[in-house]
């Protein structure tokens, strides 16, 4: 008999696994607590920005025409465990207010919700991100509490979707890590991930603490790179270097290689600030935080890129302050391809320019609404053309496809001072100064 799978938590990461797993050709039913998401869900709709999202939904959602019909939704524990065989854990771990240390929260009411329901063996399998120690504490908790016992089983399976790619991440996988504490649990993963593994996705089995140290320990090693890079960019300003030549010459040692390499104003979206932060809280509980006190630092560079481009503005604009000045921001989301503007430089360096008195002005292909959201006092644009209209100087903040397209004499017609600072080093400076514009960005030189 064919596996059912629920997926607990429809966000970015549960609307995406659910509707892979329907794909994949499981039947699937999709529960969250927020009745207005499972009726945008079950519409076809998702509630975030993401390539090849909304088409894969709709292509499975019972009730649209043409559809599979594979995958449904609800609000209902009791249905879902009645349902499922295989249950994915997918809701949020936050970063807790005023801590580094992650919010469990979530994760815990998605547990003690769902166990009483659990009447027949089953397989609850988490992915979320959550500190090291969680899955063996949540597998005693959940046979505790389910009817069926020591036959409901716990798994950790770590996501590595990286926004803007999450459906080719989650049905063409880099890697499977699956943690697990018996061979029924493996056997039961290598049955849902079938397919992927005969297009040859590497399969990695061990246990609970070393499969939630993995995701962790794989966001932590990125942060080290982007913060590197970056902070070779400060010491190329300021020894007149060139960091995107500094960057290409030692990516091309294979052992260091060519990705992440990109300076600019730093990472930020739901993952990586609050997983390094999550990770050092962690550290600090095990007794192991002089382990990772250099992640301090990987954070500490990291802000700071914000503070500099902001300075970089401030020099711009002749040294004075911001009254008065008109500055366009192109760009609003953490990163491309996505709507995402959780801790996004970009919006943070819009927002601090806006605090000391800049008139501010933003465009965003995809990440308006969210950022209205999070800064409704910000000016905004429909258009980058609108967005630059008028303004002392422009601020590339956001490596959008459509920026590095944008022609430098038809915006120079409409803005008061040809300046742009390129936060991302993803512009063509000559053919910027070319067009008559004064450009600069992050660790290169000024001309």
């Amino acid at each position: 008999m064919a596996l059912k799978i629920t997926v607990i938590g429809t966000g970015y990461l549960g609307a995406t696994h659910a509707a892979a797993m329907a794909e994949l050709g499981f039947e699937v039913l999709g529960l969250d607590v927020v009745p207005e998401k499972i009726e945008m869900l079950q519409r076809g709709e998702v509630p975030m920005y993401e390539p090849g999202l909304e088409d894969l939904l709709r292509r499975h959602v019972a009730g649209i025409e043409g559809a599979s019909g594979r995958l449904r939704f609800t609000t209902s524990y009791e249905e879902a465990g009645a349902f499922g065989d295989v249950h994915f854990i997918c809701v949020n771990t936050p970063q807790k207010h005023g801590e580094y240390a992650c919010d469990m929260s979530y994760v815990e009411s998605a547990f003690d919700a769902l166990a009483p329901h659990l009447t027949r063996p089953a397989l609850v399998v988490g992915k979320s991100t959550v500190p090291v120690g969680s899955a063996a504490r949540l597998a005693e908790r959940l046979a505790a509490a389910a009817p069926a016992g020591a036959d409901v089983e716990l798994a950790w399976n770590p996501e590595f979707l990286r926004e803007g790619f999450a459906v080719q991440d989650t049905l063409h996988p880099d890697r499977i890590v699956v943690g697990v504490a018996g061979e029924r649990a493996e056997e039961l993963l290598r049955e849902v991930y079938a397919t992927p593994l005969a297009e040859g996705s590497p399969f990695i089995v061990m246990d609970y603490p070393t499969s939630e140290l993995v995701k962790t320990s794989a966001n932590s090693f990125l942060a080290t790179k982007i913060s590197f890079i970056n902070a070779m960019a400060e010491v190329c300003e300021a020894a007149n270097g060139d960091v995107v030549k500094l960057a290409e010459a030692i990516g091309h040692d294979e052992r260091i290689g060519k990705k992440f390499l990109r300076a600019g104003i730093g990472f930020g979206g739901g993952c990586l600030p609050k997983d390094l932060r999550a990770f050092m809280a962690r550290a600090g509980e095990l007794g192991a935080d002089q382990a990772l006190t250099f992640l301090r630092e990987i954070d500490s560079i990291n802000m700071r890129r914000r503070g500099h481009m902001v300075e970089l503005t401030r020099d711009a604009l002749g040294g004075g302050g911001f009254l008065g000045k008109r500055v366009a921001v192109l760009g609003a989301t953490f990163k491309p391809d996505s709507d995402d503007v959780r801790d996004s430089p970009a919006l943070n360096v819009a927002g601090q320019i806006h605090l000391q008195g800049g008139q501010v002005t933003v465009y965003d292909p995809k990440g308006m609404e969210n950022a209205r959201r999070v800064f409704p006092t910000l000016g905004y644009a429909d258009t980058a053309l609108d967005a630059v209209r008028g303004a002392d100087v422009v601020l590339h903040l956001t490596e959008w496809r459509e920026f590095r397209e944008l022609d430098p004499a038809t915006l120079g017609d409409v803005v008061a001072e040809r300046r742009i600072l390129d936060g991302r080093n993803a512009l063509d400076p000559a053919l910027w100064r070319k067009a008559g514009w004064s450009y600069r960005a992050l660790g290169r030189p000024k001309a």
